[in-house]
């Protein structure tokens, strides 16, 4: 790779809008237990360090934990040797919200099923949340991947938000799938 005038141009430009949205971690790559371990302990040292809340920390730690297993156990661009997903995460704070931002390829057939889940935990209330999450405890089944479907309603449980979502066509059988998740701080405090 060389260092060219468009590649540095490029970098500057990532690195000014990544500042300017207050993101603090990126990362694309592999998914897995020890990837997790690292970025939840990094994001919970630098909440320390900047002298938040207790109970917000442990809502975005919680939240990091449910999108990081997402993205290890559910997108479809996987290693061939491990078997682990991978896909692009970022967490960063503006004007008193963390937002946690992850990407991951997934394939046609699973976007309608995903989408309607989303859809299904965004229109829900939070008791409707709670029956869901009961109910997928008690009666649901584990997918192919290990997952019991818990991990979408759990993150709208716990940010008390709408799961923010796209879809990008990325070609014939895939699509790039984006869900963006707030967490408010004020509002988690009421």
């Amino acid at each position: 790779m060389k260092l060219n005038v468009g590649f540095i141009k490029s970098v500057l430009n990532v690195y000014d809008e990544m500042s300017d949205n207050g993101i603090s971690i990126v990362y694309l790559g592999e998914f897995h237990h020890q990837i997790t371990k690292m970025f939840t302990s990094m994001a919970e040292e630098d909440m320390d360090r900047k002298d938040e809340e207790k109970p917000i920390i442990r809502k975005v730690y919680a939240v990091m934990v449910e999108t990081l297993q997402n993205m290890a156990k559910h997108s479809d661009e996987i290693t061939d040797k491990y078997n682990i997903g991978k896909g692009l995460f970022m967490i960063g704070k503006k004007d008193g919200t963390y937002y946690i931002i992850t990407s991951n390829k997934v394939t046609n057939e699973k976007k309608m099923d995903l989408e309607m889940a989303i859809k299904q935990v965004n229109g829900a209330t939070k008791e409707e949340l709670k029956e869901m999450y009961r109910k997928q405890i008690t009666e649901g089944s584990l997918s192919e991947k290990g997952g019991a479907g818990l991990g979408l309603i759990e993150i709208a449980r716990k940010t008390r938000n709408k799961l923010v979502y796209q879809f990008l066509p990325f070609d014939d059988s895939t699509q790039f799938f984006l869900l963006k998740v707030e967490i408010n701080a004020k509002k988690l405090a009421e």
